[in-house]
């Protein structure tokens, strides 16, 4: 099932995944991929995507093919490990999946291949399952940003 916006299809917007540019391509039964174009903020000073970006789509990748089996609830990062294995260059593509899931947990990969089909970085992380509960700024879920003015 392919959704048109990333954020919809969490039922919830998710402000730095959109900043990123992030188009959901597969979202169901325990596999994932995502598409990422990565503009020029998002490179590194050798003019490749930053390593941040990348474990960015690694996490987000590994989310989704988490959630993709329920997606009525949301999924937390518990632990996540990284390889860069070669420079990622031009556009991008996150393919997860969902290698193992308890009640309450889910194990998953993901790997960022270029545009060549070269893999790039992969990544294995432990999820929590969790409720989705309302946020806002009316929402005591919501972040509360103290002023030091």
């Amino acid at each position: 099932m392919v959704e048109p916006n990333f954020g919809l299809g969490f039922g919830v917007a998710i402000p730095f995944v959109n900043l990123l540019g992030f188009e959901l391509k597969l979202f169901e039964g325990g596999l994932s991929e995502i598409a990422y174009a990565p503009k020029p903020d998002h490179l590194n000073s050798f003019a490749v995507t930053h390593g941040g970006a990348l474990m960015t789509l690694l996490d987000v990748t590994m989310a989704t093919a988490a959630r993709s089996v329920q997606n009525d609830m949301g999924v937390v990062t518990i632990e996540m490990k990284t390889t860069f294995m070669q420079p990622a260059r031009g556009k991008l593509s996150g393919k997860g999946r969902l290698m193992h899931r308890t009640a309450t947990m889910a194990f998953a990969e993901a790997t960022v291949f270029d545009e060549d089909g070269r893999a790039c970085a992969h990544s294995t992380g432990t999820f929590k399952y969790v409720k989705r509960l309302p946020t806002g700024p009316r929402s005591s879920n919501a972040l509360n940003v103290i002023s030091t003015d």
